[in-house]
């Protein structure tokens, strides 16, 4: 059965040749009350083994009850749903970070079913979409719904709101999984990470990004003030990031442009400025510096890795042709070994 083009940001019946109950692992059975030309808006999956039942509200599967801790990216992304992708943007920040951080090319990953774990708002699906792959994102937050709105056009896309920890998919569907700037915020990082790996095929590959844990982090001042604000509701941060924002990210520009100290010296403002870092307009700057504030101060999780801890885990996935790297973030990325290898020990 082939991936069906639609206009609509709908569930394609082909979705289900992968789908599994992530509780047992059982047959998904289909129940729908609104479906059109191979396609599904509206219904649930029922589970043939433990009765577990699972809605598809608004074209996508729902695994995870609609508030949990991720709250907050749910909030963020419907907020700045189109802040970072390089169609709107009009850069290629987001197209230059995917390529280098997983080492694909457009060409490997034309016609490749492909797992981008932790879509948001679908900034790193607008690439891997781009260079021709078929897609399943997922995002244990609503900002499922940001993604779809977004991409939802595409015909090669599928968007599923589930949890990095029980993901509804069969063992080894995948030929390739990415897990871009959303490990760090997981409750238990190396759990999460350890989730990936089997979902993907005998020679398939995964890549990964998360922020890397170093003295010049916790210099910063949004460090000392997360403690308090990771408390306070995402509606009642945003209007005081907001105001930071205004107020200080002016300060911020005038010291970041002080010859030779001012790109050192700006990170004592507690805002983000990526001022000579990233090819953005003024109203863009502004834009980033509140969605990076926020995301920074409101986050319920922020775990960062050493590389030391993360080269160690990578060779627990028993992955082969392991890299591991500094950008900043921490990037990782490895091979499935296929079964002609003969082996399925990890090196680095």
């Amino acid at each position: 059965m082939a991936w069906v083009r639609s206009s609509r940001a709908i569930m394609k019946m082909k979705l289900l040749d992968i789908l599994c109950c992530p509780a047992c692992r059982g047959d998904l059975e289909l129940t729908a009350t609104e479906v059109e030309a191979e396609t599904i808006q509206e219904g649930r999956l029922v589970c043939g083994s433990c009765s577990n039942e699972y809605p598809i509200k608004g074209g996508i599967p729902r695994f995870v009850p609609a508030e949990n801790y991720a709250d907050n990216f749910g909030f963020q992304w419907n907020r700045f749903s189109t802040t970072q992708l390089d169609s709107c943007t009009g850069t290629t920040i987001t197209r230059d970070r995917f390529l280098e951080t997983t080492g694909w090319s457009p060409e490997m990953l034309e016609g490749k079913l492909v797992l981008d774990v932790g879509c948001g708002a679908g900034r790193f699906a607008e690439v891997a979409l781009d260079c021709g792959a078929e897609l399943v994102a997922i995002d244990y937050s609503s900002a499922v719904d940001a993604c779809r709105k977004n991409l939802g056009h595409n015909p090669r896309l599928n968007v599923v709101q589930a949890s990095i920890y029980e993901l509804p998919f069969r063992q080894e569907a995948f030929d390739c999984v990415y897990c871009i700037g959303v490990l760090q915020h997981t409750p238990d990082v190396k759990s999460s990470l350890m989730c990936l790996p089997q979902y993907v095929k005998p020679g398939g590959e995964m890549a990964i990004d998360l922020y890397w844990k170093n003295r010049t982090r916790y210099m910063s001042p949004l460090s000392w003030i997360r403690p308090i604000t990771k408390g306070i509701s995402k509606e009642r941060l945003f209007p005081i990031c907001e105001l930071m924002v205004k107020a200080l990210f002016p300060l911020s520009l005038m010291i970041g442009r002080i010859p030779r100290i001012g790109r050192w010296a700006r990170n004592i403002v507690p805002v983000y400025n990526h001022e000579g870092i990233f090819p953005l307009n003024p109203e863009q700057l502004k834009e980033w510096s509140l969605l990076n504030t926020f995301d920074r101060l409101s986050a319920t999780y922020e775990y960062p890795q050493t590389m030391e801890t993360l080269e160690r885990w990578m060779l627990e996935t028993k992955l082969d042709r392991i890299h591991v790297s500094v950008r900043p973030p921490l990037v990782a990325r490895g091979r499935k070994p296929s079964k002609a290898d003969g082996s399925l020990t990890g090196g680095a």
